[in-house]
């Protein structure tokens, strides 16, 4: 039901440029595509305004959406992958990173700052890593990792096998451990 009403608003879109079926599309997936933004930034403000490029880039590129090449939803997180990318790879944000003071921060009774800054920097390079070797490992993690989805789920959303991207995911995975452990 869900692919033949999202492919209705598709071509409504395409067809007449129509605001309602926009709406309804960005409306059909916005909570989901803001929460797997949001895991990744872990803040609100700039989650949005990622989540609503992510929106306005789909409404820009979507009739060279092709249904033959990739599911709708696929398509979608992939456009939202590459502005999380692009987010990180950013001036604004090597900038931002070096020049937060630490009072900024709000400060929660159990958050360990030297863990959270840890992490953050260890989960960046381990991206950066996958993106070297092979952009689809990348997006994989980026799914299982903040997406929470199964191999099942995320194999449906790349079109793949879940054998496939479980194979992918657990060899990266090994790689991941030489190279940062």
């Amino acid at each position: 039901m869900l692919r033949n009403e999202e492919q209705s608003l598709i071509r409504r879109i395409k067809r007449r440029q129509d605001k309602k079926a926009a709406d309804a599309l960005i409306r059909m997936y916005y909570k989901e595509i803001y929460v797997y933004v949001y895991r990744q930034l872990g803040e609100k403000e700039q989650a949005m305004d990622i989540t609503q490029d992510v929106f306005l880039s789909m409404l820009q590129s979507i009739w060279n959406y092709d249904p033959k090449k990739a599911g709708f939803r696929t398509w979608l997180y992939r456009i939202a992958t590459y502005k999380i990318v692009d987010y990180y790879r950013s001036p604004a944000y090597r900038h931002l990173a070096s020049q937060l003071p630490l009072e900024e921060i709000e400060l929660k009774e159990e958050w360990n700052v030297e863990r959270h800054v840890t992490n953050r920097e260890m989960i960046i390079e381990i991206f950066r890593y996958l993106r070297s070797k092979d952009a689809l490992l990348e997006e994989i993690f980026r799914l299982k990792f903040y997406g929470e989805y199964t191999f099942e789920e995320i194999g449906t959303l790349l079109s793949l096998p879940a054998s496939t991207i479980k194979t992918k995911y657990y060899a990266a995975q090994k790689a991941i451990r030489r190279e940062f452990l």
